[in-house]
């Protein structure tokens, strides 16, 4: 699967990028259950739900499918950090 980046760059998806987001984003919250294998489990999920709709995705549409996954799964501190964080 490709993603599109921000500016307008394609590239192959890494898992690995959106694990490592999601560990930095945890990095200083009470959420201590987020372990990596937490966290590559949402990125599973995230390339799942997206790829089922599309091929070609956007960092934008990776950043809210995180999120949402976070916060359906109640980490909701670190989804919070990771909005943040994503903005920078």
């Amino acid at each position: 699967m490709k993603i599109t980046k921000k500016n307008g760059h394609e590239t192959i998806y890494d898992d690995e990028k959106v694990i490592n987001s999601i560990l930095k984003a945890n990095e200083g919250t009470f959420e201590k259950s987020l372990t990596r294998a937490v966290a590559a489990d949402i990125a599973a999920v995230v390339f799942s739900r997206l790829t089922a709709e599309n091929e070609i995705i956007t960092t934008a549409e990776t950043r809210e499918c995180v999120d949402r996954i976070l916060q359906e799964r109640g980490y909701t501190e670190t989804a919070k950090r990771y909005r943040e964080y994503k903005k920078t």
